[in-house]
């Protein structure tokens, strides 16, 4: 009997862990006709989410032109694009504005990921990917 109390228990803070983790978002607003979102889309969307850093922030896509998604509030206007917004329970925690290249955007993302959150890659690769992207 305690034994599946414990497990029941168990998987529930599993549970609740998880549904945190996954409040945490990468917002990417960008624009009909943006040469560098097109890139990204290229070069990082592919990818994305079978890395550890798009499994701790799924992906969720932005319109410049409609503004913030349900939910999400910016710090500030978004002005160029691609922006890439982290978002925690809809706030916003940092922001990246631009597309670098492919060689920077994955360590600009990390650190951002890692002094904004509780981002740990190495536990992040043990999370199933995320397949719910919006926008």
């Amino acid at each position: 009997m305690r034994t599946a109390a414990l497990l029941a228990a168990t998987a529930l803070v599993s549970l609740l862990a998880g549904q945190a983790m996954a409040e945490v978002r990468l917002v990417m607003v960008g624009q009909p006709g943006c040469a560098y979102c097109a890139r990204w889309e290229a070069e990082i969307a592919p990818a994305y989410p079978n890395t550890a850093e798009g499994r701790f922030a799924p992906l969720l896509r932005a319109d410049l032109r409609q503004g913030a998604p349900e939910g999400i509030t910016y710090e500030r206007k978004v002005l160029f694009t691609p922006t890439f917004i982290l978002v925690d329970n809809g706030s916003e925690l940092a922001r990246l504005e631009g597309y670098p290249g492919e060689d920077f955007f994955w360590p600009l993302l990390s650190r951002m990921l890692e002094h904004s959150t509780n981002f740990d890659p190495d536990a992040a690769v043990d999370m199933p990917p995320s397949s719910s992207e919006g926008g």
